[in-house]
């Protein structure tokens, strides 16, 4: 039971925490996301041993992680920022439309079943993961981006699904805008700017959503957004992301593009893992 979770049980569990808040800001600064994709299932893990009900564990991981995703991806944005790659136009004009998807999705994904959660996950993921791996350069809708509506219209769905798998969209905005012929780099590092205004709604929506369930939540949460997976991730996440960006630019297109797809492949099977066997 959560009531009798001793602090130094809670220790214990903060190195795995500590241990993704790395891994979370070399991937915000080499693929423009912000780590949600590997933020929910440490989470995941963490609340299981700690006890959290089936019922609540998924949105308290989206929660939390969205929560982590924004200092993570606001150092991101400026490493890459510094280095020219930020296409600034399309921040602009993607910001209001994936703000406005986030705040939707998250009321959505505050009160559905954690299953439905860690299905929409699975699914984007393999998405994400298709286009990465398949490395064709020839998968491209257009070679130049469409027009405003279209643009925005994506952007509020890269911020719907967002919502509802606790990432900041990076992934997507990435793999939208090179199917627009936009090279890699900056693909990354225009996402990387946007994955820090995606997740401000979610957040709101999750901490307010989770108001109800407080008796099945670990302490110091404020609804579905633990303080305790925050303080241990972030910082560390937030000081590791420019080292990340450092080495996304001396990387080629496709080595990045491989490390990502395998990567959301192995998160794909620890979520299957799971769902089978619950």
């Amino acid at each position: 039971m959560l009531s009798s979770f001793s602090w130094s049980e809670l220790l214990t569990l903060a190195v795995p925490l500590l241990a993704g808040g790395v891994f979370t800001g070399l991937l915000a600064g080499l693929l423009g996301v912000g780590g949600g994709a590997l933020i929910v299932p440490v989470l995941y893990e963490v609340f299981r041993a700690m006890g959290v009900d089936e019922a609540v564990r998924m949105q308290l991981c989206v929660g939390t992680s969205l929560a982590i995703i924004v200092p993570t991806a606001l150092q991101s944005y400026r490493a890459h920022k510094a280095r020219g790659a930020v296409l600034p136009g399309v921040l602009r004009l993607w910001s209001l439309p994936a703000f406005i998807g986030v705040a939707l999705g998250s009321v959505v994904a505050a009160f559905a079943d954690g299953r439905v959660l860690q299905a929409a996950f699975i699914v984007i993921a393999l998405v994400m993961a298709a286009k990465a791996l398949a490395g064709r350069s020839d998968w491209r809708i257009a070679d130049t981006l469409p027009g405003p509506t279209t643009q925005r219209a994506y952007a509020f769905f890269i911020g719907v699904m967002a919502a509802l798998v606790g990432i900041s969209g990076g992934g997507l905005v990435t793999m939208v805008l090179s199917l627009y012929g936009v090279p890699i780099h900056m693909a990354v590092a225009t996402s990387a700017g946007i994955g820090m205004i995606v997740p401000l709604p979610g957040i709101i929506g999750y901490a307010v959503g989770g108001w109800s369930h407080m008796a099945d939540l670990p302490p110091l949460s404020i609804g579905y957004v633990s303080l305790i997976g925050f303080a241990c991730m972030a910082p560390v996440s937030t000081a590791v992301a420019p080292l990340g960006a450092r080495l996304a630019h001396r990387l080629s297109r496709r080595t990045l593009e491989i490390g990502f797809g395998s990567f959301l492949l192995l998160m794909v099977a620890r979520f299957l893992a799971a769902m089978i066997w619950q």
